[in-house]
């Protein structure tokens, strides 16, 4: 036998706890009572009528079945026979609603039943109240891809950080969580809004992660003003999440430094975007027409004796002494690699002894 009582009590905890509407949660339990019923004691074609009123603490099952002389499909049809009495009241074809609502709650098939809505419903309820969740955070977050939120961890679950936002729960997955950050109850932190999608079944999609190296430019943007204002420019950034950032950086007047500006007085901008990344490495690079002299920077902090540039083959060959070698390519070959993507160019990195220098 179903108890209402206690069905009841966890429709209205559910609905607390998710932050879902108490007639949303109703609904999903109807249909799995739906699924469990047509799966044991019905058809796939057969239409199953189910209302739950927490209020009154009833349930009505009713199924529908066309009236026929013979029967040739038990579970969509119902002879005059089997309506005794009440066939003068009915034409051959007539659509009837059947109610099967005391046979479940007075035993005859309850106690299986009550096994079957709460076991192959079960991922059916679980399911429906994800897909649930998920349009409630992409209706909280449509628009706003692209942007950043500081969002305050409410508990650390597993690999999972779940953040409080706007009174609702997101989480930050293994896969978008950078492993220098330090995940604590309490602690705050900004999240890029990397997609805000739906699928062709309108299943709704958002990430949010600590991994891209927009996140960076955000954070600079929200620390440096200039940015926000046109007055610097951030031309292109890559990233190692947890390792090094690489930024391309101008100016829109030749009177104002756009690497001094992110940096700021004593360098408080730029530790305070280092801050917020777990000390990683900032490199701020300045643009230029001159290709070879960007390259040469971007490697830094090795000291590079000359670059010559292929633009047909976007290649730079970068020259230097065998002793600054380990500064270019850096731990792994991020530096290299990352110096690379931020230019576009293929860098071979040749070294040179004292003597060829000279």
């Amino acid at each position: 036998m179903l108890d209402l009582k206690e069905i009841k009590t966890a429709i209205n905890f559910m609905a607390k706890e998710k932050n879902i509407d108490r007639e949303k949660i109703v609904e999903i339990i109807e249909a799995a009572i739906k699924t469990a019923y047509k799966k044991d004691y019905g058809n796939k074609d057969e239409e199953v009528i189910v209302k739950l009123d927490l209020d009154n603490e009833t349930l009505e099952v009713t199924v529908e079945k066309t009236v026929v002389k013979e029967v040739t499909n038990p579970a969509l049809e119902i002879s005059f026979d089997e309506l005794g009495e009440q066939a003068e009241n009915f034409s051959e074809g007539d659509v009837i609603e059947i109610d099967v609502t005391d046979e479940i709650q007075d035993g005859k098939i309850g106690d299986s039943f009550g096994r079957i809505a709460s076991q192959a419903a079960r991922q059916v309820i679980i399911q429906k109240i994800g897909d649930t969740e998920k349009e409630k955070i992409y209706d909280l977050f449509q628009g706003k891809q692209g942007q950043i939120i500081n969002v305050k961890i409410e508990m650390v679950e597993g690999n999972k950080v779940i953040f409080e936002y706007q009174g609702n729960q997101i989480v930050l997955p293994k896969g978008e969580q950078v492993s220098k950050d330090n995940y604590v109850a309490g602690a705050r932190f900004y999240l890029y809004v990397d997609e805000v999608s739906k699928n062709e079944a309108g299943i709704s999609k958002v990430v949010l992660t600590r991994k891209k190296p927009e996140l960076v430019s955000a954070v600079f943007a929200e620390n440096v003003p200039e940015i926000g204002d046109g007055i610097i420019n951030i031309d292109a950034i890559v990233r190692h999440p947890g390792v090094k950032t690489k930024i391309l950086v101008s100016s829109s007047f030749d009177e104002i430094d756009p690497v001094g500006t992110l940096i700021g007085q004593k360098g408080i901008r730029v530790k305070a975007v280092m801050d917020e990344f777990g000390g990683e490495k900032i490199d701020i690079i300045p643009n230029s027409d001159d290709k070879a002299l960007v390259v040469k920077k971007s490697l830094s902090p090795a000291e590079i004796l000359k670059v010559e540039i292929d633009e047909e083959e976007k290649k730079a060959d970068v020259y230097l002494l065998s002793t600054e070698r380990a500064k270019a390519v850096g731990k792994s070959g991020v530096n290299v690699n990352l110096a690379s993507k931020l230019t576009g160019y293929k860098i071979n990195i040749i070294d040179l002894n004292p003597e060829e220098q000279k």
